[in-house]
């Protein structure tokens, strides 16, 4: 099964992976922006998210293989990978995995360290959600719904945006929840410390998230030699969400 994208632009392919309990066109903007300078971008959906296929299998393994499929299927070589937490994993790891396939990596606030499982309340909350029909009537009424569990209306905004409507009266959540619940301790693992990379890597983080850590610099560049670590100040964990025009600019001046 080939995972659903959206494409856009023309030119040099530049993938974008997802966080968790996201989905591609959560950076539909910044991928226009991307395209006016001759990329063609793929905005994916990994599996078990978004329009993707749902599997009750999940591991960032099986998720590297999933992108080595896309890009057999669109035949594409040479690609510049940009991966968000959870899809920083999935990019790390194919880009050990799939060196000749990869041109230039970019993780977005993500370590291949451990990271204990801290979406508890986020995952009771969406499952409380996918099991009230009243809640479900409408996008307002989810919103109050979730409000209950998330008080950052910025984070349920981006949990909301995989509402969709499964008949004209009832809303569902694209994402294969039981799955990830079932499989949350999975999505925190680190990566083998035996991999490495030796092509131009970008490490992003915010200045105010506490994803990537000082003391985590030896195990990138350990495992990505020809790795840069920038930060973006003031910001937190959706960097490219809260401050898109200097994200944007790091990345052209890499790319």
């Amino acid at each position: 099964m080939i995972l659903h994208a959206n494409i856009i632009g023309e030119g040099k392919p530049l993938i974008i992976l997802h966080g968790f309990l996201g989905m591609g066109d959560n950076w539909k903007t910044l991928a226009k922006q991307f395209a006016t300078q001759e990329y063609e971008v793929h905005l994916l959906d990994q599996r078990n998210h978004g329009r993707s296929f749902h599997s009750d299998d999940f591991s960032y393994e099986l998720m590297a293989r999933d992108l080595k499929n896309y890009c057999e299927e669109k035949r594409l070589s040479s690609i510049h990978l940009i991966g968000h937490s959870m899809g920083g994993k999935t990019a790390m790891l194919f880009a050990v995995m799939y060196p000749e396939l990869v041109s230039k990596l970019i993780v977005v606030d993500i370590a291949p360290k451990f990271y204990p499982q801290h979406h508890q309340i986020i995952l009771e909350g969406l499952s409380a959600l996918s099991n009230n029909k009243e809640a479900l009537q409408g996008r307002k009424e989810a919103d109050a719904f979730l409000s209950r569990y998330i008080k950052e209306v910025g984070v349920r905004q981006f949990l909301l945006k995989n509402l969709y409507w499964v008949d004209k009266s009832t809303l569902g959540l694209r994402v294969n929840l039981p799955v990830l619940i079932n499989e949350i301790e999975r999505v925190g693992e680190a990566l083998p410390s035996h991999y490495s990379f030796d092509k131009p890597a970008l490490f992003l983080r915010g200045g105010a998230s506490n994803y990537i850590l000082d003391e985590d610099k030896d195990a990138i560049f350990s495992a990505f030699a020809k790795a840069k670590l920038t930060t973006i100040p003031k910001v937190g964990h959706w960097l490219h969400a809260e401050n898109p025009a200097q994200f944007y600019k790091e990345v052209m001046a890499f790319l």
